[in-house]
């Protein structure tokens, strides 16, 4: 896979995701006190050249001059962190890095896109210790909202670096114990399962919907399966459920998306749905590195597959 197709593809997905406008969620029409749309296009930009050491590291794995368990993921995504947080102020894209950098370097192992899922999980399941040593630092550097504290390897405690080690947890065993709390995880063990299942319906919908409006209706079908971690951890699971019953009233025609947007914003940015936002944002990468292309018609921006 080329190299500068792949980079365009991780660049551009979720800058489409931070554009559409989503309910509930930043976009070019809408903002947060603490998180604007250009959060995302400096954050979403200032990555690319830690994706392009992420493509060359899975090229010298590919030739076999480097094992598995050298990839260094944690340290490419402290990295891409860094960049973000220096391009801004804010954590716009943690989880999209978190998402990305495995994957993009499956797609340089793999055979084809859909070989990519099997690629990026066993590179986490073959991460060290040093791993998440390094993740763990690229938590602290990010500064997600929701993480808690006072737990088993609390990552704002300097102990979690000892217990880290003494207990020989790599990235696997992290996801595992997190996967509850972070959608994020679960997409680490199940091998993108959902992020692949949203690129399945982007790559339907694209055929009878405007490209924003397909986005927004994948994205609320996306709200109406899984409750989102973010709402979750922020607001509480009670929260998280009703975001999701209010996402099943739209589908059923009882709720319109301006009533489903004005319910999502009421109480700030509580009710953000980030974790499925990243999912999306990788689901419209893979949408573009399977030929994502657009089009004019009658106004609108149409996405189209293939040439023309």
């Amino acid at each position: 896979m080329k190299r500068f197709k792949l980079l365009r593809a991780f660049i551009l997905g979720p800058l489409l995701e931070a554009t559409v406008p989503k309910p509930g969620n930043v976009n070019r029409y809408r903002d947060f006190n603490d998180l604007t749309f250009y959060n995302f296009l400096f954050a979403n930009t200032a990555v690319i050249g830690v994706y392009y050491e992420a493509v060359k590291t899975a090229e010298l794995l590919r030739k076999g001059v480097l094992e598995f368990r050298e990839a260094g993921i944690g340290e490419l995504i402290k990295r891409a962190v860094q960049a973000s947080r220096e391009a801004q102020d804010a954590n716009p894209n943690f989880g999209v890095i978190t998402l990305s950098i495995p994957l993009i370097m499956g797609m340089v192992l793999g055979r084809n896109i859909l070989d990519a899922r099997e690629k990026a999980r066993l590179l986490i399941e073959e991460s060290t210790v040093r791993d998440s040593m390094e993740f763990y630092r690229s938590i602290r550097i990010a500064n997600p909202k929701g993480i808690p504290s006072g737990v088993k390897y609390d990552v704002y405690s300097d102990d979690s670096f000892r217990e880290l080690f003494q207990d020989g947890i790599n990235l696997t065993r992290l996801a595992e114990m997190s996967c509850e709390r972070e959608l994020i995880f679960c997409e680490w063990l199940n091998g993108y399962e959902l992020s692949y299942k949203t690129f399945g319906r982007l790559y339907e919908l694209i055929k009878e919907l405007p490209l924003e409006d397909a986005v927004v209706r994948a994205f609320i079908e996306l709200l109406a399966e899984k409750e989102d971690t973010l709402i979750a951890r922020k607001a509480g699971r009670k929260e998280a459920e009703l975001v999701k019953e209010k996402a099943v009233e739209v589908l059923k025609g009882r709720l319109s998306l301006e009533e489903f947007d004005a319910f999502m914003r009421e109480k700030g940015d509580l009710r953000n749905p980030g974790s499925l936002a990243d999912i999306m944002a990788v689901s419209l990468s893979l949408l573009v590195l399977r030929g994502l292309r657009m089009r004019i018609k009658n106004g609108k921006a149409w996405g189209i597959i293939g040439r023309p």
